[in-house]
């Protein structure tokens, strides 16, 4: 019952001894205005993120596996869960491996909210964080496989007017065959790495992958599932290339015996013999804006602002002139070549582009 404040159940799933998080005693429970709320990202077993509300001394809470939709009409699971108490908001820190709910707990917003309406079956708020605000509708879905199932939908309209969904996929832009550029100060210069392109979309902390064709194939490569976490809350598409090494360089080879792999549980077996590396060059759209009219330069910086250094990927370095360095550079050990994309170019969907040019020999 919503509402009905009890903490009978987090006090038996928690060992004050045990974990970090509060664990009050045994008394009368405080009591506030009923009006604040806090989401905390939480990287468990699988990440997801808590919205708790205060009601009657305690927090009534949902854990929302990809996090409140930003956009009406795009509804998300959102899980009942037991009553927290009121200090948990304020909480973050790690809960032991091993314990109930293990893993890292960090706030991601907080504020208040006004209450539309309030029942065991449907809630109806209106938040102002500093994050999320608008107006949001949780319902049960009244399952009878599992009776803790809600239903979360935004009802207003997302909080910029500027805001654009976060798309499947967009068609590779392609390089053009080429000498080096003559003003060599307007371009940046990328190793070729032999590898196959691949775009990564990631939304709610999850992570598909498609190929050049926009054909999924996030299954084929679990190492990189972890990607998704790391992103978290951010919403994005990258584009990049998948490598696999051997001998110490990329080897065209090796990643073919990855892409072969006949399902999920064959390419879990050749992760550890074969592993993959994804190289994200360039994004896309990142938290409601598109960027392709973005100049390469400024796409770049959002890249790099996004940290991406896994064991598994990494934003590969790019240099701003000096082509004729860089080339000699890359055939030095073993590469092919580079590409070679001028600073001040939008991302051109499709099209194979003179703005992005393949160099494969020294000469101008």
């Amino acid at each position: 019952m919503l509402g009905v404040a009890d903490l009978s159940e987090y006090r038996r799933k928690r060992d004050p001894k045990r974990t970090p998080e509060p664990v009050p005693a045994e008394e009368a429970l405080p009591k506030g205005d009923d009006d604040t709320f806090v989401i905390q990202e939480h990287h468990a077993r699988r990440l997801h993120w808590d919205v708790r509300f205060e009601r009657e001394g305690v927090l009534v809470s949902w854990a929302v596996p990809k996090g409140l939709p930003p956009l009406p009409d795009t509804p998300r699971l959102a899980v009942h869960t037991e009553d927290h108490p009121l200090e948990y908001s304020t909480f973050e820190g790690t809960i032991p491996a091993g314990e109930y709910g293990g893993g890292v707990m960090k706030i991601w917003d907080r504020g208040f909210y006004e209450t539309l309406h309030w029942g065991d079956h449907k809630v109806e708020v209106v938040l102002h964080g500093s994050r999320v605000r608008g107006k949001y509708l949780f319902v049960n879905r009244h399952s009878q496989e599992e009776q803790r199932d809600w239903i979360v939908r935004r009802l207003d309209p997302p909080q910029r007017k500027d805001f654009a969904e976060l798309p499947e996929f967009v068609q590779p832009m392609v390089p053009r065959k080429g000498n080096l550029p003559a003003d060599d100060a307007e371009w940046a210069y990328e190793f070729l790495w032999a590898g196959e392109r691949a775009q990564a979309r990631v939304e709610g902390g999850r992570l598909e992958l498609r190929d050049a064709d926009g054909h999924e194939i996030t299954e084929l490569y679990p190492e990189l599932k972890g990607l998704g976490e790391e992103l978290g809350s951010t919403e994005v598409l990258l584009d990049g290339e998948l490598i696999a090494m051997e001998d110490g360089r990329p080897s065209p080879a090796a990643l073919s015996r990855r892409a072969e792999a006949a399902d999920a549980r064959a390419a879990k077996r050749l992760v550890t013999r074969t592993p993959v590396l994804y190289l994200p060059f360039d994004v896309l759209h990142l938290d409601g804006r598109s960027q392709l009219d973005q100049p390469y330069s400024r796409r770049r910086q959002r890249l790099r602002k996004l940290t991406l250094e896994g064991e598994s990927w990494r934003v590969p370095q790019h240099y701003v002139g000096g082509g004729e360095d860089v080339l000699a550079a890359a055939l030095d050990n073993g590469l092919t070549g580079i590409t070679a994309k001028r600073l001040d170019s939008p991302y051109e969907p499709g099209k194979r582009s003179v703005n992005w040019r393949v160099v494969t020999r020294k000469g101008r």
